[in-house]
């Protein structure tokens, strides 16, 4: 039974007993009832206030560990220099990558897991390419750039309708991007099934007529035009006419009317990797 005399039990015990890994047993005082803690040797209170000292010393010390590993490092700048905010300034930045591209001479910007965590939250592309979907012709190869450069639409032949269209406008609407490019290119087999499904009146199989037919003003162009590779003149008028719609879109149009977005329609080499810009380029 407890002595009604007994000192009530001590909190500050806890403390002492958590920090015994510092101090072996014989290195603590004895401690009896109404026992105090003056006289030779460390006292009571001298170990607990070591004991606390010590205590909040390591806590402090984790803490701020644990905080230097959490605080973000500064977010690295692009390669390749601040995100161009007009449209001149994005075509001039795909026209530099391109050159890159025809020289063999690319930087293969911002394409690392850092970039990659710092676009994590957020993006704003200065460029929006709608190409076709052959796999020679890669706008972010194209045009050198890294992650967060561009929005990219992929169509046979560029080929729009609706919903292409929303995708395109998505980027100048919602983010400001300030250049669209419309690329088609060499010996485009989109362009050419397109060409010969409509000369010969024989529909494609599946959806693939729906690219047909939606490039039927680019053909009908082509016919007008004549020249010694049709499906290449076609090719041509396809992006020319896409880039003019946009251009000229209910939506769009402010937007250029304004200076604050360009629509470039191009052309790309097989052969050599050069971008040809057909219209639209800022001035």
């Amino acid at each position: 039974m407890t002595s009604p005399h007994a000192s009530p039990p001590d909190p500050l015990d806890a403390v002492i007993d958590a920090g015994r890994h510092w101090a072996t047993p014989r290195d603590l005082p004895a401690r009896r009832a109404g026992e105090t803690t003056s006289g030779a040797g460390p006292g009571r209170r001298t170990m607990l206030t070591a004991a606390a000292s010590l205590a909040a010393a390591c806590l402090t010390g984790c803490s701020s560990a644990e905080v230097r590993n959490k605080t973000p490092t500064a977010a690295p700048a692009s390669r390749t220099g601040p995100a161009p905010e007009t449209p001149k300034a994005a075509y001039r930045r795909l026209m530099e990558g391109n050159r890159r591209w025809v020289a063999n001479a690319l930087q293969h910007p911002d394409r690392d897991p850092t970039r990659r965590q710092l676009l994590a939250a957020s993006q704003q592309p200065y460029g929006a390419v709608l190409s076709c979907i052959d796999s020679r012709v890669p706008p972010e190869l194209v045009f050198d750039t890294g992650l967060g450069d561009l929005f990219v639409m992929r169509s046979g032949g560029a080929a729009v309708g609706p919903v292409i269209t929303g995708s395109v406008e998505y980027g100048p609407m919602t983010s400001g991007t300030p250049l669209i490019i419309v690329l088609g290119h060499q010996r485009c087999g989109a362009v050419s099934a397109a060409y010969k499904a409509l000369r010969e009146d024989e529909p494609l199989p599946g959806n693939l007529q729906a690219i047909a037919k939606a490039m039927r003003p680019a053909y009908e162009q082509a016919v007008r035009e004549g020249g010694a590779d049709p499906a290449e003149t076609m090719a041509r008028a396809q992006v020319e006419l896409t880039a003019n719609a946009l251009r000229g879109n209910q939506d769009l149009a402010p937007l250029v009317a304004k200076g604050v977005l360009a629509v470039v329609s191009a052309y790309y080499s097989l052969d050599t990797g050069e971008v040809e810009i057909l219209n639209g380029a800022p001035t």
